[in-house]
């Protein structure tokens, strides 16, 4: 099922979980994916794959695919830009941003991609995939949810929810017919980047498509609140480590209950 892909730079990360980049193709354009999962486990296993923020495919995506792995689960950062590329500041990022958030139906193909690889692993369980993002990554998780993949849940981090940006206007193609998976929304209350609108909006739409969805708002929380490196109060980005953590917990909990996942019972 993986004819075609280049599985390179094999490593043991950390103790018991293997990690390696995995280079795929859409539309011609190579993606340089990360996967990481417990190579002692057995048999196939729920698969959570994470759409990086608009800097990039980054080690913050990649620490979250370990953490997922680390989890029980095959954790996959997938690469939305292309090429494994990495802005270094927040002109490149707008520039690498503004296309894809556009162009939604190319948006929705290289994040589709992203999942029929997972779905493909022989370690993967392919009925119980989910997606999970953070900021422009939240909205990337939510157009593979509009498109109509069949996904458990789609998860976003202080996802970008608007369909219009300064002077750009996206251009989404129609819905899938039938939308698939849960929808988990956490977010911050002082986000300046989503208006009550944009939300309102995104909820009225899943509400029509009669999607599971969950909104879940933290207090005196900005944009980027589970980013440790967001320190720009004027922009409207602050880390918000209490934010983080519940959002984080919240999470886990969302995907035992989405991938029907039995606890063992406590002694």
């Amino acid at each position: 099922m993986l004819a075609g892909i280049n599985i390179s730079n094999g490593k043991i990360w950390r103790v018991v979980l293997y990690s390696s980049k995995i280079v795929y193709e859409v539309l011609g354009t190579e993606m340089h994916g990360f996967v990481a999962y417990d190579d002692k486990k057995s048999g196939p296993r729920p698969a959570v794959v994470i759409a990086h923020a608009w800097r990039g495919l980054d080690d913050f995506a990649r620490e979250k695919a370990v953490a997922l792995a680390e989890m029980g689960y095959i954790g996959f950062a997938a690469d939305v830009y292309g090429e494994g590329v990495n802005a270094e500041n927040d002109e490149e990022s707008m520039a690498l941003m503004l296309p894809l958030f556009e162009n939604r139906k190319l948006l929705q193909q290289r994040i589709n991609a992203a999942v029929d690889l997972v779905r493909d692993l022989p370690q993967t369980d392919e009925n119980l995939v989910s997606a999970i993002g953070f900021c422009f990554g939240g909205l990337t998780v939510l157009e593979l949810l509009r498109s109509g993949a069949d996904i458990r849940a789609a998860i976003s981090f202080h996802g970008v929810l608007a369909d219009v940006l300064g002077e750009v206007k996206a251009k989404r193609p129609p819905n899938g017919d039938k939308l698939k998976g849960a929808a988990l929304f956490l977010h911050g209350h002082d986000d300046p980047m989503v208006s009550d609108t944009d939300i309102k909006k995104v909820l009225h739409e899943l509400d029509e498509a009669n999607v599971d969805w969950q909104f879940n708002i933290y207090g005196h929380t900005m944009h980027a609140f589970t980013n440790p490196m967001a320190q720009d109060a004027d922009k409207g980005t602050v880390y918000q480590p209490q934010a983080a953590k519940r959002s984080w917990q919240t999470m886990e909990n969302y995907l035992i209950e989405q991938f029907n996942i039995k606890k063992e019972p406590t002694v």
